[in-house]
């Protein structure tokens, strides 16, 4: 029976499928679903960094300033911290924010304090993700239907219906899975940085003084000669970092080493390249800032270039959006966010899943971002403000990780995460300098989202404290109970409960309404661990109680999926067996309402609890217990 559990893992499926594909092909994958985002800044970085409502004046000098200080961002915050450092920051194989927030808060476990202000800010740094999403398919796709316009101004009233039109598809197509299209992802990518990198060296031949940008020199030059213009420009330069977090997040499906290999081999030769091209084309052509980057492609190649780069930025959206359901799952059973219905949407896959309520919010969001800002460059000014955000984020946490978890000097770790930090920080501070523009828009919708989560965690808090404080223990309860047992029903009754040592509120009002017992009694207490994945031999613990009752503790990472019925058989070889059409799920649904406890949350926020749990999604989905054997019984819990 182990080794069947085994089998059925998500982590063990993952990493059969993992151990069948090359490096090769999984770096070609990663160039989609990685890359995506990153792949298209070019897009805008460059026309943004070099707008001439800056001040700066667009000579040759400060146009190799310019790239030099784009080729330095990525050099620093993508080579150096995230390709380098981040990936080595691996929970048991997966990335992201909440993997890494969750590795950074148990290697400070003895430090509470320091473990309630380090939550705080890794979820105010995962909310802030959900910003990213919505802006990178706005101005992704935006950026590239643009293109049309340098053809023709005819077109120009028609951008914004056209690439609200994409984006409409393009959600409308989350139900059906990316498993089809997803495997053109790569090619297209790997085409899209091979016509980047071409389009570079064709300029660069032009005017090759742009390769003086190589320089740190000149990015410092840039950075600082200017005055309070140099500062607010590198809101503009980090433009060309947006999706660096992608790299981290995607690490458990494609491995560091394809991941690395994919961004040396490919995707930063072909951005560097780009990036130096349009550098060289403005210094050629100051006119082409209008649009540097379709400008540096020949006449004949724009509109081609018009439908490669629509099929990236469709791609660096789905990867984002993809995210937005993974970074939601993870929030769900991390305790952040209330149950929602998650469908996976490839047997095959693991991690292909589709959040419909997330799906439609992000499409009304995103929408209402591109109709309401109406173009890449006023996009771009509330862009840097969510990406930065998490990227300073993910410097602090990964400073606990490297000075509690991996217990390395201090001074190395002040001296490594301090550097990324000064940079972070620098880059975010210009980022704010946006706010007024556009910048305000990430900080509210991640602010909402920061409320939204801690609301729900504190809540669910406070509820379990209510249920444990009403509830007897579960052992001296049933040692009263069997004094004098009530009458037996033949079967099995499986109680799932918040903690597994006290008496669910189900059992008593069973008890108070049925006065019988099951012949067989099953205390199910599911728990999430701030690890990805739970191995198998972990996955469950069972102890015999009196009368032929059973406490069953189910752990399961934030990736997994818990499965009700499966724990139950897998604690056959234990002695617990169970025929699945004669067991009954007893559920206990509390309705919430709002009480005078200084302890509790304020009353207003009491509602808003109160309302998400109503709206929660379906338990028995979330959990896979079959619907027609579920008994659910009221309670009503104060907190």
């Amino acid at each position: 029976m182990d080794a069947i559990a085994e089998t059925r893992t998500p982590q063990a499926a993952a990493g059969r499928a993992h151990r069948k594909q090359t490096t090769a092909a999984l770096a070609l994958l990663a160039l989609g679903v990685v890359y995506g985002d990153i792949g298209t800044s070019p897009l805008y970085a460059a026309k943004e960094t070099f707008r001439p409502e800056h001040g700066i004046p667009l000579t040759p000098l400060n146009v190799i300033g310019g790239v030099s200080a784009i080729f330095w961002a990525l050099t620093i915050i993508v080579s150096l911290k995230y390709v380098t450092l981040v990936l080595r920051a691996s929970n048991r194989g997966e990335g992201g924010i909440m993997a890494l927030l969750a590795l950074a808060t148990s290697s400070v476990r003895d430090r509470p304090r320091t473990r309630a202000a380090l939550l705080a800010i890794g979820v105010f740094g995962a909310s802030l993700f959900y910003g990213d999403a919505v802006l990178t398919p706005a101005i992704s796709v935006l950026s590239a239907v643009e293109g049309l316009e340098v053809g023709t101004q005819a077109l120009q009233p028609f951008i914004v219906p056209i690439a609200t039109g994409i984006l409409i598809a393009l959600f409308a197509i989350q139900r059906f899975g990316t498993g089809v299209v997803g495997m053109f992802f790569g090619p297209v990518c790997l085409l899209w940085f091979v016509a980047l990198g071409a389009s570079g060296v064709h300029n660069i031949v032009k005017a090759p003084v742009i390769l003086q940008a190589l320089d740190p020199g000149y990015a410092l030059h840039f950075a600082t000669r200017h005055g309070y213009a140099s500062f607010i420009v590198l809101g503009s330069v980090l433009l060309a970092v947006t999706g660096a977090e992608a790299l981290y997040a995607d690490m458990g499906h494609f491995g560091k080493r394809a991941i690395r290999i994919a961004w040396f081999g490919v995707a930063a030769p072909g951005l560097i390249l780009n990036y130096f091209g349009q550098g060289a084309l403005l210094i050629a052509r100051p006119d082409a800032i209008a649009n540097p980057f379709y400008l540096a492609f020949p006449d004949w190649a724009l509109y081609p270039m018009v439908v490669l780069a629509t099929a990236a930025t469709v791609i660096a959206s789905q990867a984002t959006i993809s995210g937005a359901y993974s970074m939601t799952q993870q929030a769900v059973q991390l305790g952040y966010l209330p149950r929602m219905t998650i469908l996976h949407t490839s047997e095959r896959t693991i991690g292909q899943i589709y959040v419909p309520i997330v799906n439609w919010t992000l499409l009304l969001v995103v929408a209402a971002a591109v109709l309401g800002f109406g173009s890449s460059s006023r996009l771009a000014a509330a862009y840097g403000v969510s990406v930065m955000g998490t990227m300073l984020v993910t410097t602090l946490l990964t400073f606990f990780v490297l000075r509690y978890d991996w217990r390395y000097p201090l001074g190395l770790c002040l001296l490594t995460t301090g550097f990324f930090m000064l940079v972070d920080t620098v880059f975010f501070a210009a980022a704010m300098h946006k706010v007024l523009e556009g910048g305000w828009f990430p900080l509210a919708l991640g602010s909402f989202v920061f409320f939204i989560m801690v609301t729900w965690r504190r809540g669910r808090e406070l509820l379990i404290e209510r249920l444990r404080g009403s509830s007897p223990p579960l052992a001296a309860f049933l040692e009263v109970l069997f004094l004098e047992p009530p009458p037996r029903v033949p079967g099995t009754a499986v109680f799932l409960t918040s903690s597994p040592d006290a008496t669910p509120n189900a059992l008593l009002h069973s008890l108070k309404h049925y006065k019988v017992l099951h012949e067989q009694n099953v205390f199910l207490n599911i728990e999430f661990r701030d690890v990805p994945w739970v191995q198998a031999e972990n996955r469950i613990a069972s102890e015999r109680l009196a009368g032929d009752c059973w406490r069953i503790v189910a752990r399961y990472g934030f990736m997994e999926q818990p499965d009700v019925a499966l724990a139950l058989e897998v604690c056959a070889p234990q002695g617990l067996q169970v025929d699945p059409m004669q067991v009954s799920y007893f559920l206990s649904r509390e309705k919430i309402v709002p009480g005078a406890s200084e302890k509790g949350l304020a009353r207003w926020r009491d509602g808003v609890f109160a309302a998400m749990a109503r709206n929660a999604g379906s338990i028995t989905d979330f959990f896979n217990i079959p619907a027609n054997r579920v008994v659910e019984l009221g309670a009503r819990i104060e907190i």
